[in-house]
């Protein structure tokens, strides 16, 4: 049987398509809505990017006909424009009298068409109170969760496989690659995916490899002795994602972790690697979305550099580590940290994203922190910069999200990982163990 579905303002801004994916269903926009559309088509960031072309799409399909009766959308369903009716709108429960905005409206909307209508009607919003009070008024009501990923089944760039004795040691063998043919890896596991390699006779027996982007396994490369700009890896995570990072036929890496798992440390260490030792990019580009935890404090003085630098700060920690400049005392006045030679020499630059739409970036190693506050659409922004020679590295922690408008669920992190999962240009991995230090893992994992 079809439905009705209602559509809260905040699905639209989250998503202007949203009207066109339900399939052949009914979908039904208050004028309420419209009206709230206006209020936020000329804020700049992507809520009113998202408010202005849903007003075009609407503009474009009112065109075909009578908005109000009825638009035939192509995948068979329809399109309307409701208004609210007065009557039902006084019968709403006092207590919803109180409030304002336009949820009343839309919800008597919703509780007319349930009225005159046999089919099911559902109201869908983004709002956890707009779905409360709709459930309590005896309506369906849904999250939107077209885009939504399962969390709980989120790809971890990770597997094990039983194999013998003989055919783990025939992989470290120059060109031993029989293996991927034998056991039909590609089939079973994704590309650029970080294996274990356990020994059916004996489980202790281990080894590491990766599938590779034309179906092989091969072994893990062996990192340099002194470490990857002075960084050894610590567990087998990060072995895996050291992998990555220094692979040059793989351009996009993204790594999940919770807190002092090692993830921008591993990114940053690999990028300098790369810029200053190996001259494989011309610069070490790092960028984080600007979004506070809790409270904002406000403007801050000075030029853009002095406004980022409480920003940034969490990225200067991570190159006083690697360059050891972590203490400051007694040092002579020409002394400097070690990431301000390299800002001078262009080796180096750490940015907002802000003005990043139109940029074209070639041949830098890119590191986005805290991607989890992303939204999908910024992340399609950031990685449609990419030029020629370009690898960009995503790194954030799904359980720390400060970003009101995106949830473990619906970030652009999330997003890219299960999108590009299945591309052989794209390689992950989830990182378990934290390195930070006893208290920092502990405080992970219990709060």
């Amino acid at each position: 049987m079809k439905k009705i579905y209602v559509l809260d303002t905040n699905v639209l801004l989250h998503d202007p398509n949203a009207m066109l994916r339900f399939e052949d269903n009914e979908v039904l926009l208050p004028i309420t809505v419209i009206e709230e559309l206006d209020r936020f088509k000329k804020r700049p960031e992507e809520m009113g990017r998202n408010a202005r072309q849903t007003s075009r799409m609407l503009d474009a399909l009112r065109k075909q006909g009578s908005i109000t009766a009825g638009i035939t959308l192509k995948n068979g369903g329809q399109l309307k424009v409701a208004l609210c009716d007065r009557e039902t709108l006084k019968a709403l429960p006092v207590e919803l009298m109180t409030s304002e905005g336009g949820d009343n409206a839309i919800l008597a909307v919703a509780l007319e068409a349930k009225q005159h209508c046999e089919c099911p009607v559902v109201m869908v919003s983004k709002d956890t109170n707009m779905r409360i009070k709709a459930d309590t008024l005896g309506l369906t009501a849904e999250d939107y969760e077209t885009d939504k990923i399962d969390v709980d089944e989120l790809y971890t760039g990770m597997g094990e496989v039983l194999v013998s004795a003989e055919q783990m040691s025939a992989l470290f063998q120059p060109g031993g690659t029989e293996l991927a043919s034998q056991e039909k890896l590609a089939g079973k596991f994704f590309p650029n995916q970080a294996l274990t390699l356990i020994d059916v006779n004996n489980p202790s027996h281990t080894a590491l490899a990766i599938i590779r982007s034309d179906g092989h396994l091969t072994s893990l490369p062996k990192l340099p002795y002194s470490g990857v700009s002075r960084i050894q890896a610590r567990n087998r995570e990060q072995r895996f994602a050291f992998s990555l990072l220094l692979d040059d036929s793989v351009p996009l890496v993204t790594l999940v972790g919770k807190a002092g798992t090692g993830k921008t440390l591993l990114a940053i260490a690999a990028g300098l690697q790369k810029v200053t030792e190996e001259k494989r990019y011309t610069r070490l580009l790092i960028s984080r979305p600007v979004v506070p935890m809790g409270k904002d404090i406000g403007y801050l003085p000075g030029d853009m550099t002095e406004k980022l630098t409480p920003w940034m700060q969490p990225l200067y920690d991570n190159f006083d580590l690697i360059f050891n400049t972590q203490d400051t005392t007694d040092k002579p006045a020409h002394w400097r940290r070690g990431h301000e030679d390299l800002l001078e020499m262009g080796l180096l630059q750490i940015e907002a994203l802000t003005y990043i739409r139109g940029r074209t970036i070639p041949k830098q190693f890119f590191v986005i922190d805290e991607a989890q506050n992303l939204t999908p659409h910024e992340v399609k922004t950031i990685l449609t910069r990419a030029g020629e020679g370009t690898k960009i590295v995503l790194t954030g922690d799904t359980a720390q999200i400060d970003n009101p408008y995106v949830d473990a669920a619906s970030n652009g992190l999330t997003y890219v990982i299960e999108r590009f999962r299945n591309d052989p240009l794209a390689g992950h991995v989830t990182l378990y163990q934290g390195e930070r230090s006893d208290l920092a893992a502990r405080a992970a994992n219990l709060l």
